[in-house]
């Protein structure tokens, strides 16, 4: 269950697809300032496989399974750091503005897509579900 529908104006959201999600490696329940779970989503977009943790790239014709949470600015700091986020073009990730259905209500999120230079010859996750995907070595 959700813990809050709508996050205050002061907070921002964040869709998570990978090992930020319940249960990943780095599980965002786990860090401070703690987030507010509002519920389970879907974006349209390729989940790549990439060894320790996935990329997604938006767009369809697939769907990526993952979480939404309200989120405090430090936070989103602390999520810049895991997802070693630079102004560099050609950095891994690049956090983008996306809007997701939560339980009918669109939500603003912000997500971090995979840098496309990087998943060139990485495997997708046709199921677009990190924690359902089997672990490289045995795809």
């Amino acid at each position: 269950m959700p813990d809050e529908i709508l996050p205050a104006a002061s907070l921002r959201c964040v869709f998570v697809y990978g090992t930020l999600r319940r249960g990943g490696s780095n599980d965002i329940t786990r860090l401070r300032p703690a987030p507010r779970f509002l519920g389970t989503a879907q974006v349209e977009g390729v989940l790549y496989h990439l060894g320790a943790y996935p990329g997604m790239a938006l767009g369809g014709p697939l769907w990526v399974q993952g979480e939404v949470y309200a989120i405090e600015p430090a936070l989103e700091s602390v999520l810049d750091e895991i997802e070693d986020l630079g102004a560099n073009p050609s950095d891994e990730y690049v956090k983008r503005d996306i809007v997701v259905d939560v339980g009918g209500r669109a939500v603003s999120c912000l997500v971090y897509e995979i840098n496309p230079r990087y998943v060139v010859s990485a495997p997708r996750i046709p199921e677009g579900d990190w924690l359902k995907a089997p672990r490289l070595g045995t795809l």
